[in-house]
């Protein structure tokens, strides 16, 4: 007894690159390539920035910044060697002139905290709330003494940085701002509660110099109603 069998179709459908014509097929083959070396060339000198001083790092260390700086820096070491031991804050005080002529000084101001305050419960923080201050200070401390003198440009553009950032913040206080003082509060993590290791807690600060505000360092809006700003 003959079995009838339904005849498959002869034309089958071809999906995915198959089904493009041959040109197309070069161009998209080539395109993955193409991609598939620079995520390779990505991932291997990414690795060498975070990776420890080795003999690829000291002889290539030039191509490899060229590759990272600015887009793709890394501000941590591969495993953490050194985790942090301190915390950090900048704190910024300011000489003001109040509205009956006289002056006098504000308090200390936590900038850190502030910065602090505005990521906690954000889940999309700015660069700026989370790497503005941190970085400023870092460019200053590396461009100076340890008696505050600038080594060359850099040094004079960070102070020109920080002082903007300071005036930019107490912007906000009564009266106008006319002298800036900025200083780092390191403070040191304590021992944990299961640690027999002592750890002084103390604070220790860094204070810098006090800094004349000129028109240039005010925010637009106070540029344009400051005295100077006729100059």
């Amino acid at each position: 007894m003959d079995e009838h069998r339904p005849t498959p179709p002869e034309n089958h459908a071809v999906g995915g690159i198959m089904a493009l014509s041959m040109p197309y097929q070069v161009v998209l083959a080539v395109a993955l390539a193409v991609a598939g070396v620079f995520a390779c060339v990505h991932l291997a000198m990414v690795f060498l920035h975070v990776a420890p001083s080795n003999t690829l790092t000291k002889r290539h260390g030039q191509a490899v910044d060229d590759w990272v700086y600015p887009e793709f820096e890394q501000n941590w070491k591969l495993f953490a060697p050194n985790p942090l031991q301190q915390n950090v804050s900048v704190e910024a005080r300011a000489e003001l002139r109040t509205d009956d002529g006289g002056g006098r000084t504000s308090g200390w101001i936590d900038l850190t905290a502030q910065d602090i305050e505005a990521i906690r419960h954000n889940p999309m923080p700015s660069h700026a709330q989370q790497n503005e201050l941190r970085r400023a200070v870092d460019f200053y401390l590396n461009s100076h003494s340890d008696d505050h003198t600038p080594s060359g440009m850099r040094g004079r553009l960070s102070e020109e940085y920080m002082r903007r950032i300071a005036v930019l913040r107490l912007d906000a206080l009564p009266g106008e701002v006319r002298r800036v003082q900025l200083r780092t509060v390191t403070r040191p993590v304590p021992a944990p509660g299961w640690s027999s290791e002592k750890t002084d807690t103390a604070p220790s600060y860094r204070d810098f110099p006090w800094w004349t505000v000129t028109a240039a360092d005010r925010p637009a809006g106070a540029v344009r109603s400051s005295p100077e700003a006729g100059r």
